[in-house]
């Protein structure tokens, strides 16, 4: 069983490990879409080999970097940009990740990045949403249906509208609840619509406190794309 302690960053960051780092946030959706993608092209044997990198968790190889920047070279001199703007792409949409949850129906926190797309959505309406995600659990019931699909907005400043249903990765977990103000402004309640399930009289889903500092992605659930029942 994997150990779910997380490495903290290194001592020291390499200076090829810091370019690395500032040309990968340049070229990322640009020249390659994913850390999945990028791990085939430099050789690595898994992707979470790009992540722990881009992390500071470990330093790249001069050899790695150097195959990095010759295989984007076009990018970063910017010929491969220009040639790219002449051309009109149909708009694809945003990807759709599939996840896997545990049998609690909490799903265990994974690198996004280290997965490729199964597909893309796309419905008018979800333009300004950066990727979705299926529904995993019956927590958020009946707002969320377990195995529907909802489009998810990144909000980077961690500003919440007290009330909505988002998207968020804490801890070592992910999962979907509807956020609550406190009186403190460090703290939330992450609240779940499903209020009927209960176990020995007490709630299933009961709320909890989080602090917004703990929360490592957040994310306004958008749209809901609802399985069709056939």
């Amino acid at each position: 069983m994997e150990s779910t302690i997380k490495a903290g960053k290194i001592k020291t960051i390499r200076p090829e490990t810091l370019e690395f780092i500032i040309i990968y946030n340049q070229l990322k959706g640009k020249a390659f879409s994913g850390n999945a993608e990028l791990a085939e092209v430099l050789g690595f044997n898994s992707p979470s080999s790009i992540t722990e990198i881009i992390k500071s968790r470990q330093n790249i190889d001069t050899e790695k970097l150097r195959i990095f920047k010759e295989k984007y070279q076009s990018f970063l001199d910017g010929t491969a940009v220009a040639t790219t703007l002449n051309v009109t792409k149909p708009y694809l949409g945003i990807p759709m990740f599939e996840v896997i949850a545990t049998a609690s129906g909490v799903e265990v926190y994974n690198d996004i990045n280290d997965t490729q797309p199964v597909g893309h959505m796309y419905f008018p309406g979800i333009e300004d949403c950066d990727f979705a995600l299926p529904v995993w659990g019956h927590s958020m019931y009946p707002y969320l249906e377990n195995g529907c699909w909802v489009a998810l907005k990144v909000i980077h400043d961690k500003k919440i509208l007290p009330g909505e249903v988002y998207y968020i990765e804490w801890g070592d977990y992910r999962m979907y609840k509807r956020l609550l103000a406190t009186e403190k402004d460090d703290e939330l309640i992450a609240h779940s619509d499903n209020t009927t399930e209960m176990i020995a009289g007490r709630l299933k889903y009961s709320p909890f406190v989080i602090k917004k500092s703990e929360i490592k992605k957040l994310c306004l659930v958008k749209d809901i794309h609802k399985k069709h029942n056939h």
